[in-house]
């Protein structure tokens, strides 16, 4: 079984390698911007099958994981497997990135950025296993709200077809928690902004890193401000719409 699994992940890390390119996976080929200077040191775009990350050697996770979702990609997704198997990238140099000892028994669950839930081909479903892609979660916020955000999110995927998404961590306050020998980030809260070309419809969710049964809806221009990152791909126009929340959540 060991050797079976040392071998997918070499294929993994071929497709990764054989990626289109990361641009793929965000509207108009424009990547989110770090505007918070403190953040910019030792970051690292890594290119998934079906989704990237631009990972930060100093909170030794993810800044923002994007996808672009479509009808087909979340029809195919619902006859994935989920392969539950958690993996330090190899691409990473050492100290950068998190260590499977880092999240054992510190009380918080690996949370996806890029969802499991949203992976559409084995090699997709088996990189968004990444502790590159994957942040210090509290266990009831993984489980409940946010695993019925993901959820809201691919209803919209499915009702829109062409759907752009970023997640990410926001980390505020002077003193922040960390785990393990590597000192991982926890964030405070979690975020994803959703884009919908057709419809020009852009906006954002926030969540607080707890036990919450509460979200809150931002506008695009909110969340940049709140959390450092710009969004270059999403036309200025939309950034200020605010929906009134997200069905089935």
């Amino acid at each position: 079984m060991k050797k079976w699994f040392l071998c997918l992940l070499a294929a993994v890390a071929a497709h990764a390698t054989a990626a289109p390119s990361c641009t793929d996976f965000t509207p108009n080929g424009q990547w989110p911007v770090l505007t918070n200077p403190k953040m910019a040191p030792q970051t690292r775009m890594l290119c998934y099958a079906d989704f990237a990350v631009l990972h930060s050697g100093i909170t030794h996770g993810p800044l923002w994981s994007a996808e672009h979702l479509t009808r087909d990609h979340i029809e195919a997704a619902r006859n994935m497997t989920r392969t539950n198997r958690f993996f330090e990238d190899a691409r990473l140099p050492a100290g950068e990135g998190a260590t499977l000892a880092d999240y054992r028994r510190s009380g918080f669950d690996r949370g996806h950025m890029s969802p499991a839930g949203n992976r559409w081909n084995e090699a997709g479903m088996a990189q968004s296993f990444s502790l590159a892609n994957i942040v210090p979660q509290n266990r009831e916020n993984n489980e409940r709200l946010w695993s019925r955000v993901e959820s809201a999110v691919r209803k919209l995927a499915l009702k829109y077809d062409d759907t752009y998404v970023v997640t990410g961590p926001m980390f505020v306050g002077q003193r922040l928690q960390t785990i393990g020998a590597t000192r991982v980030f926890v964030p405070t809260q979690l975020f994803k902004v959703i884009y919908v070309p057709s419809k020009r419809l852009a906006f954002a969710v926030v969540v607080d890193n707890t036990a919450t049964n509460r979200y809150n809806v931002k506008t695009v221009h909110e969340l940049e401000a709140a959390s450092g990152i710009r969004f270059p791909g999403i036309p200025e126009s939309a950034k200020d719409e605010r929906p009134g929340g997200l069905k089935g959540v």
